[in-house]
Order: structure tokens, then C-alpha cells, then sequence
């Protein structure tokens, strides 16, 4: 009988292939075709024929095979486009517009949930100075002029609103009210948040590298630490999975509705936190469900990852109403992987989410600018200096912050009394907040009410709080204000940072640079002090994020002020270079470290690794590791059931989730079978066959054999142990890759096998 033809790369029309050898020509089992059927995809039983070999879903807390899931891909399209006349060209039609189709609905879909939040959360956090008799749900705002959403209009009750009523005018009552809501809103934001609890195993391989006698017998994993799924901007963890990392249940539905309501009641308190990284989380949640429904991206861990990179543009698209900054901050910001393709669909996801917020209208100005100002008097170049200065603040803002932030994370939150219960260190903070905020009448508003007070233009007809203390004789009082801000805006926004609430940093970082830009501004009267709020907002944000070209693009779309671009470019920069100078990474970059999770910053890495002169050989492991990892395949390519099942306990007793074995013969590199695959095969295609049955690892199988051949990649990329780091580095970061083996210089013999996480604990070791 003639050899079954073997599907490859070059394979022009993947549904004329006959049967393989392993799948179908071996005549296994019924019940075990059932089990290969339930796990395993139609694309990835058709690569079970070709070397590279099929894998399961991704098992949680490991990192994505992007090269494997590029070729998974060009099977599925060649599948698609060898169906011929009508169907053949619906079905290619489809394949090309999902991707469109699939962006437009996280757009809209994204803007619905937005409006939602932005509503309930300006109704909550007024609560706390009143309510409107009119209407309980309504904001002080609705309440009191003809602004509303949805585009219906109210009669303009006038300055002086007759329908909102405060609790009471007596101060102190006042104030107890203000902060016994607060601490109200806080204790749900925060209790909200503990329903996403989640364990994640160890992230570090260092434990896999103990000796076994240091493992105890009745250990069955290394025990890692707990997070909250709902908890802080999501931006960190999102960066993570882009970077291919697997997080699991991070972007289910459960997940955004208690981040939507946490968020709502977080930002209602008033404490130093915004609610625009949490819609960037929301925006990548809408994009995950809406990737479920499409088997494109549902069944191809790198397809989906470019739909999230598109979603993640909604988020700050319907956040600040800047669509163009959306898709550059996911681009500047967030995204590992991000192809011209990803760039023009997320493109048009923020243009959806920005047309639908405009429909619903939230704000109730029918605008998508958010704080829009004219300030008419435009700058000269004698305000450059001004402008340095502005971010030179920033970036020493910036720099202070990421480094408070990470030691009160380290230190603060490691007590037990913290660390074991956090709804407790929420209700700290909010009665801390409270009583520092509540005395400054300026501090005492929502955070972008803030903004929005701090940008006005006291030339027009603006007559806020704001413009009557800068038409005083005497400011001093009002000055005095100002800094209490700025300082507080600090101080606040560093303990605040990493409670087990949702919150971003963009509106507190915002709020202290607009703080410090009017104080300046009272000493520049050629120009509105507005200018330099505007300008220092930007700064500030800066020295924290790191953020430039996006954050420049998102400034102008807030305020609708072109005419103050080059400020802004000038002050972002400053801020950069002062805040690198202090701390390299961002609040973000710090914050991952924080988590532990296995983010591999390709730029970051090769400025560590350069400062070195380290070879390949450094990361190899131990030698007890590589025995318990090794499997060395006999001539007829066949091992024992019972090997193999000792290596898979040694493996999971390591809890390295992303390891696996490599095969050899004769000391060659024979291919590499995953951990999720081989306990897929030991206890689930395992139940069909004799615990006596010896295990096909290479080679043809035969009819009746117990066959794991088809889940080993025949074709691991390798790499010299002689080789320098920074090839190994560029290999991880460019190439997406799991894991590579290193061999021997001169003979070629294996002699190790690094993964991702390995790689990146050891660069993390080279930061401290």
C-alpha cells in the first residue's frame, strides 16, 4: 500500500488530503477518535501530519506558540479558499470581512457599556454632596441645566437649581455625609471586586530548578499567588496577554460587568483613581466575546490577539473621545504584535466607538470633546522655557511616583492585616482621601470635573469657582489651594495606585500636572492660565506612562486645541527624559513586576542584556532538571507508559506550566512534546489503552498503537549554547517563541531547553 500523502506548509488544498497515518489510516480506538475530536480542532488535527504537530488549547498560565498558531492559520485560509463557485466565494467574502465585522461591534458594543458607566458613575458621585427631586437618578449637572443624554432636553432651570437639594448646608455635616458615602462606595467597589479572586500558579522558574529532594513527596504543584481579576486598570495584564501570555478567565463576562460596577462605585468615591484604564480592560473584554463568536480568532490564540489589539483603541476612544489617540495608545502603549492589518481595524473600532458615544451622547454637549477650550491668545516662544519647566515637573512627578508606588507596594501592602484583607485597605484610603480632599473646594470634585474647573479660560465667560478667586486682589488663599492639590494629587495617588479596586492612573496624573500648570500660570499673565494646566496635565501623565506620541494626539482631541500641539510635544518629551532618568520603567512596567507575570519587554531586555556579556549557555538548567526533562527515545521509538508518567509528575510538582519534555537519540534533538499535551495523552487518550502499553513518541504508527507522536513538534528551533544573549533575546521577542532548545557547539548534542519564563526571570534579575 502506497504511503499516505503528508500534509505541509506547500500543501495546496488541505480538504484532498486523505486520511494521515495518525488520526485516521491507524485504526484507534472509537472512543479515543472521540476524545482527540473533543479536544482537539479540526486545523490542528490536520497539522498532526506535518512536523511541527498539533497542540491542545492552551493550558492556563502558559505563553502562546505564535509560530505554530501562524502556520494553524494559513491552513484554516487554504481550507477556506479551496471551495469552489458561490460557496467558494461567500465563504472567501466572509473570511476577509470578519475581521472588519467582528471590530465595528466591539466599537459599538464598547460605547453601549461606556455610557452606561459614565452615567451611573456621574449619579453616584454627586450623591455624596445631594440629590435631584426631579429625578434620583439624575446628575447634578442634568439636574440643573438643559444639558442630558440621549439627546432629549430639559427645561434650563438657571443658576440658581431648585431640584437639587444638598443634605444639609451645615459644614461639618457636610462633611461627614461626603465622607460616609465615600467610605460607602468604596466598601461595594472593593467587596465587588473580591468575587474575582483568582489563584495563579507559579510564574517563576526557579522553583522547577530546586532539587527533588527539596520538593515534598505530597506536593502536586508549587502554590502561587492570588489576584483579582477586576482589580486596578488591567492595562499590565493586558500587555501580558498581547505578549502571548494566557490568563485565564481575565477577559470573561463576568469579569467586565463587576469591572463596569466596581468602577462605577471606585471612581464615585473620589478617590485619586479614573475609570479610563478600566475601560481599556472593558474594551478588551467586549473584544474577547466578540472573538468567541468567530472561529477565526476563537480557535487561534495569535488571531485573537489582534482582534484585543484592535479593541483595546475602543477603550480610550469612548474614555477621553479621542478615536485617533485610541489606536495610537494601543499601538504606543499596549500592543507587543501590531501589523498594518491590526492597525487599520482598530481604526475602525475606534471610529464605531466614538460615532456611537456621540449618538448616546453622555455628556449631554451632543461633543465628543470632553474639555473643550479657546483660549484664543496664542503662546510665544519666550513660553518654551515655561514649557521645560512644566515638564521637567512632570518627569520628577513621574519618576517619584513610579518609585513611591512600587516600594509602598512592596512594603505597605505585604503586611498581613493589608495584604489578607483589602476591602479594609480600600476603606483606609477612602477615609484618608476624604478628610485631605473634602476641605479644598477643588478637590473635593470628581477628577475630571477637575480637569475641566482647572482648564477654564477666566478671559471668556467662564464664571466658576476658579476665575472668581483669580479675579481676587489677594490669592494667597487661593494659591495655597493649588498646592494643597498638587501635593495631595501626589501623596494620594501613590497609596491609592494598586488597591483591589478598579482604577487607572491617567485622571490622577492628570489632575496633579493641571494643579501645578495653573499655579505656574499665576505668575505668566500674558497668556490664560489655563494654557499651562493643559500643558502640565500632559507632563504629568508623561513622566508616569511614558507615553508620548499617543498621549500628544490624545491632549488635542481633549481639548480640541491644535493650536497648542508643539507645547505639548515639548513638554511630553522633557517629562520622558526626566522620568527616565530617575526610573526607566513606567507605572505600568512596574506594576507587571509587581504581579509577576512573564511580560517580555523586547527593548527593555536588550538594554539589560547589552550591559552584559553573557552567553546562551548561562540560562541553561540544572542537571538534575534536564535528566527529569530528557526522554531518551530507543530505536523503535517507543517508551514506557510508566516513564513518561513520572516525568509528567516531575514536571507538575515543578509547576512550570509552559515546560515540557525533549526528546533525543543518541544525544540528537529528536523534537520537544509539551506538558499539556502529554498529560492530555497519558490520562485522557490514556483511559483506552493498557497501562502496559508502550507509548509511540516517533516514526509511523501502526494500527491499535497508543500514539503521541502526532502532539510532538519535530521541528523545535535550536541555538547554539556559544551563541550571545542577545540572539536568544531577539529570537523570544521577534519570533513569539515558547521555548528554544540550545545545543552543544561542535557536536550538536542537546545540552538544554530555555522558556520564556526562564529567560524572563533571569532579566528581571539583572534590573535588581
Amino acid at each position: 500500500m502506497p504511503d499516505v500523502e503528508q500534509a505541509t506548509e506547500r500543501t495546496h488544498l488541505v480538504p484532498r488530503l486523505a486520511p494521515d497515518k495518525r488520526l485516521g489510516a491507524v485504526q484507534q480506538d472509537a472512543d479515543a477518535r472521540s476524545t482527540i475530536s473533543s479536544h482537539v480542532t479540526k486545523e490542528e488535527q490536520l497539522l498532526s501530519a506535518t512536523s511541527i504537530g498539533e497542540r491542545l488549547p492552551y493550558n492556563d498560565y502558559t505563553t502562546i506558540d505564535w509560530l505554530h498558531d501562524l502556520v494553524k492559520d494559513s491552513y484554516r485560509a487554504r481550507s477556506i479558499h479551496a471551495f469552489n463557485g458561490v460557496r467558494g466565494v461567500l465563504a472567501s467574502a466572509f473570511e476577509s470581512g470578519q475581521g472588519w465585522i467582528a471590530a465595528a461591534l466591539i466599537g459599538v458594543l464598547t460605547a453601549c457599556v461606556a455610557f452606561c458607566v459614565d452615567i451611573a458613575e456621574a449619579t453616584v458621585s454627586d450623591w455624596k454632596l445631594g440629590y435631584c427631586s426631579a429625578n434620583v437618578f439624575s446628575n447634578r449637572e442634568n439636574c440643573c441645566t438643559n444639558r442630558h443624554p440621549l439627546g432629549t432636553a430639559k427645561v434650563n432651570l438657571g443658576e440658581n437649581c431648585v431640584d437639587w437639594h444638598m443634605w444639609t448646608n451645615d459644614y461639618w455635616k457636610a462633611f461627614g455625609i461626603f465622607v460616609g458615602f465615600a467610605l460607602a462606595f468604596g466598601t461595594i467597589s472593593a467587596s465587588f471586586t473580591m468575587l474575582t479572586k483568582s489563584t495563579l500558579p507559579t510564574a517563576a522558574p526557579g522553583h522547577g530548578d530546586k532539587p527533588q529532594s527539596s520538593i515534598n513527596a505530597g506536593d502536586q504543584g508549587v502554590v502561587g499567588k492570588s489576584m483579582y481579576l477586576a482589580a486596578g486598570s488591567g492595562i499590565p495584564e493586558i500587555k501580558t496577554i498581547l505578549s502571548g501570555f494566557v490568563i485565564p478567565h481575565f477577559l470573561d463576562l463576568k469579569v467586565l460587568v463587576i469591572k463596569a460596577i466596581g468602577a462605577v462605585f471606585a471612581v464615585a468615591t473620589g478617590m485619586c483613581l479614573g475609570k479610563e484604564g478600566p475601560f481599556v480592560h472593558i474594551s478588551t473584554c467586549v473584544a474577547y466575546l466578540v472573538g468567541m463568536l468567530f472561529p477565526k480568532y476563537n480557535e487561534n490564540g495569535r488571531k485573537m490577539r489582534e482582534l484585543l489589539s484592535a479593541g483595546c483603541s475602543a477603550g480610550l476612544s469612548v474614555a477621553f473621545g479621542a478615536p485617533i489617540g485610541g489606536v495610537l495608545f494601543s499601538y504606543e502603549e499596549i500592543s507587543t504584535y501590531f501589523p498594518r492589518k491590526v492597525l487599520w481595524r482598530a481604526f475602525l473600532c475606534s471610529l464605531f466607538a466614538a460615532m456611537v458615544l456621540k449618538a448616546l451622547n453622555p455628556t449631554g454637549t451632543g461633543k465628543l470633546v470632553l474639555f473643550e477650550t479657546n483660549y484664543g491668545v496664542s503662546y510665544s516662544p519666550m513660553h518654551y522655557l515655561i514649557f521645560v519647566l512644566l515638564g521637567i515637573a512632570g518627569g520628577l512627578f513621574g519618576g517619584v511616583f513610579c518609585k513611591a508606588n512600587f516600594l509602598w507596594s512592596k512594603s505597605f501592602r505585604k503586611y498581613s492585616i493589608i495584604k489578607d484583607h483589602p476591602v479594609f485597605e480600600v476603606f483606609l484610603v477612602v477615609l484618608v482621601t476624604g478628610l485631605l480632599q473634602y476641605p479644598n473646594p477643588m478637590t473635593r470634585e470628581p477628577g475630571d470635573t477637575i480637569i475641566k474647573n482647572l482648564l477654564a479660560d477666566c478671559r471668556g465667560a467662564s464664571q466658576g469657582w476658579v476665575c472668581q478667586q483669580e479675579a481676587k486682589d489677594d490669592k494667597g488663599k487661593y494659591i495655597g489651594w493649588l498646592v494643597h492639590g498638587t501635593l495631595v494629587k501626589l501623596v494620594l495617588t501613590t497609596v491609592t495606585f494598586g488597591c483591589k479596586v478598579p482604577s487607572g492612573i491617567i485622571i490622577p496624573a492628570l489632575d496633579a500636572g493641571a494643579f501645578f500648570g495653573r499655579l505656574i500660570g499665576q505668575w505668566v499673565t500674558s497668556i490664560s492660565p489655563g494654557v499651562f494646566a493643559m500643558v502640565g496635565a500632559a507632563a504629568f501623565l508623561a513622566g508616569v506612562s511614558r507615553m508620548t506620541i499617543s498621549l500628544c494626539v490624545i491632549m488635542f482631541e481633549l481639548t480640541g486645541e491644535l493650536e497648542y500641539i508643539v507645547p505639548h510635544m515639548i513638554a511630553i518629551l522633557v517629562a520622558k527624559w526626566v522620568a527616565d532618568a530617575l526610573e526607566k520603567e513606567s507605572v505600568y512596567d512596574l506594576a507587571q513586576t509587581v504581579l509577576g507575570h512573564p511580560f517580555l519587554d523586547a527593548d527593555h531586555a536588550m538594554s539589560l542584556v547589552q550591559r552584559t556579556q553573557e552567553l546562551v549557555e548561562r540560562l541553561i538548567p540544572p542537571r538534575q532538571t534536564m535528566q527529569d526533562i530528557t526522554v531518551d527515545v530507543p530505536k523503535e521509538n517507543k517508551v514506557s507508559r510508566r516513564t513518561l508518567d513520572e516525568k509528567l509528575d516531575k514536571l507538575k510538582q515543578r509547576g512550570l506550566m509552559d515546560a515540557g519534555l525533549v526528546l533525543i537519540q543518541n544525544g540528537m534533538l529528536q523534537g520537544y512534546l509539551a506538558e499539556g499535551e502529554l498529560d492530555f495523552g497519558l490520562n485522557q487518550l490514556g483511559k483506552h489503552w493498557d497501562l502496559t502499553s508502550p507509548i509511540r513518541l516517533l516514526g509511523d504508527g501502526e494500527d491499535g498503537e497508543f500514539d503521541l507522536s502526532m502532539f510532538v513538534d519535530r521541528t523545535p528551533l535550536t541555538i547554539c549554547a556559544k551563541a550571545p544573549m542577545e540572539y536568544l533575546v531577539e529570537m523570544f521577542g521577534k519570533l513569539g517563541l515558547r521555548y528554544i532548545c540550545v545545543l552543544e557547539e561542535g557536536s550538536g548534542k542537546l545540552v538544554g531547553v530555555v522558556i520564556k519564563k526562564r529567560l524572563v526571570v533571569w532579566l528581571e534579575s539583572l534590573k535588581h
